[in-house]
């Protein structure tokens, strides 16, 4: 089978510091026209978008797919699964992504809070988002059994 490719595009106007940016298109089309800046990065995000806000949205869907996938193979398909990503920018020595913060909530039967987190923990396996982190940025994952 053929591997996916996916485009973003991204016009910069000015420096760093004030200057701003649009996310103009996706091949997809699923949405465009989302502002960027230095200032949405590093302090108020004021309505606009980073790329560490772009990250934490496509680790949580690409998580909760590989979950999904990985309990349902097991016997054990989820009724709903909650997924946050919280990614963590910092500035000291250089920008850099130190950790990701992936907490999930989720509703299984069958399963007992301890099948729960070891099934949490292997999920990130199954996820290309996460593989692609995977060396460089520390995902901590909490895993929360809801009935």
């Amino acid at each position: 089978m053929a591997g996916a490719k996916r485009r973003a595009a991204v016009v910069w106007e000015g420096d760093l510091m004030s200057g701003s940016g649009t996310i103009t298109e996706t091949g997809s089309g699923a949405f465009g026209n989302l502002p960027v800046t230095w200032k949405a990065r590093t302090e108020d995000s004021d309505g606009k978008t980073s790329p560490e806000e772009l990250i934490s949205a496509a680790l949580a869907s690409c998580y909760s797919m590989a979950f999904s996938a990985g309990l349902a193979r097991g016997g054990n398909a989820p009724k709903k699964l909650e997924v946050e990503a919280v990614t963590l920018f910092t500035l000291d020595g250089g920008p850099k992504v130190d950790s990701i913060d992936l907490t999930v909530r989720g509703t299984v039967d069958g399963m007992d809070q301890a099948a729960f987190e070891k099934a949490a923990q292997e999920a990130g396996e199954g996820c290309p988002v996460s593989k692609a982190l995977a060396g460089n940025v520390k995902i901590n994952v909490k895993a929360e059994l809801v009935s």
